[in-house]
């Protein structure tokens, strides 16, 4: 059997494969069940900003996203009293789990304010958390704001959450930004422990017979994990902070790419949802087999071995290979008879 152990944000793991958070992390049963099955860490819920603004209105306004958008936004949410645990919910939650399990748990914060719920930071650390990871979803609607401020505040955001607790944070990003390896060492340079990449952008559909905006959820795809791989492999070795992957893991396959790439885990939702908890030990079975079958004694080795600077060819990660992708596509004969 080979050495499935890790390490990552501080954190020893005994496998790269950690449960993103879900409706099945949001109790001890299923946080139980996910440990008994290999999982080595679990991300809990996120607690929402606009849940701790409903408690605290006190509001950082260097990092406001403005009044009209946020009073716009909020009708788009669910009554904030009663979605997910509530921040007390939350709290007990950290402090239950860590008296059950023995998986590092991580809490989840999301927003990209400072202000009031800076307190939660603390608490969530003195609740047991042994980490906690800032979940920066928000789309940037005010067209004032610029690319740079934007940016700035996420910097921000890290150092007070740094300054306040002694736990590792984690930033979980969004794909769309102008400069991903630029803001990625910057976040690191603030502190950021780890750089979880990356969070997916929820899209809401039209109705177009009752004319309304319809949000729908739909669970990742294996094929959301390759614009994962292709900037964690960019990333990997130009910044001070640890990767993770999140998004499109359903396999052992890839795992082993994640972490070729230059992850220190990947994360799973999807897979775990749609074939229960058991699943993440049918990965890891199967990881472990892939590893002895390719003749490596530990996930360890693999890291970073197919990332940028590693592969022969570094072009195929950036533009002087994008005519050859376009150039790859044969057209069938028969189709522009259609």
């Amino acid at each position: 059997m080979s050495d499935l152990s890790t390490s990552y944000m501080g954190l020893s793991l005994k496998a790269p494969l950690i449960a993103s958070a879900s409706p099945m992390c949001d109790s001890i049963e299923g946080i139980c069940k996910l440990e008994d099955h290999g999982i080595a860490a679990v991300v809990l819920p996120s607690l929402f900003e606009e849940q701790l603004d409903l408690e605290s209105l006190t509001v950082d306004a260097d990092l406001e996203r403005g009044a009209n958008a946020y009073a716009e936004a909020l009708d788009y949410f669910p009554d904030l009293q009663t979605y997910n645990l509530g921040p007390d919910g939350c709290l007990d939650l950290i402090r239950t789990a860590k008296a059950r399990v023995q998986i590092p748990v991580i809490a989840s914060l999301n927003g990209v304010t400072t202000g009031g719920w800076l307190e939660y930071a603390k608490l969530m650390q003195e609740a047991g958390a042994d980490g906690i990871e800032l979940n920066t979803y928000s789309i940037a609607t005010d067209p004032a704001r610029t690319a740079a401020e934007i940016e700035q505040g996420y910097v921000d955001l890290v150092k007070a959450v740094k300054s306040q607790v002694t736990i590792p944070v984690a930033v979980k990003l969004s794909p769309f930004f102008s400069a991903p390896a630029n803001l990625s060492r910057r976040l690191a340079d603030a502190g950021a422990d780890a750089l979880v990449l990356f969070n997916r952008f929820y899209q809401p559909d039209f109705d177009i017979e009752e004319r309304e905006v319809a949000a729908a959820l739909t669970l990742s795809r294996p094929e959301e994990l390759l614009m994962r791989l292709h900037w964690v492999a960019i990333l990997f070795g130009h910044v001070g902070a640890d990767l993770a992957v999140t998004g499109g893991v359903h396999a052992a396959s890839d795992v082993v790419k994640c972490l070729m790439a230059g992850a220190k885990v990947a994360c799973s939702t999807s897979a775990l949802l749609e074939n229960g908890p058991g699943h993440a030990e049918r990965v890891l079975r199967d990881l472990d087999r892939w590893l002895d079958e390719h003749d490596f004694d530990s996930v360890r080795e693999m890291v970073g071995s197919m990332s940028r600077d590693a592969v022969p060819n570094p072009s195929a990660y950036e533009r002087g290979n994008y005519m050859k992708v376009l150039s790859s596509y044969v057209l069938r004969p028969d189709v522009l008879g259609r």
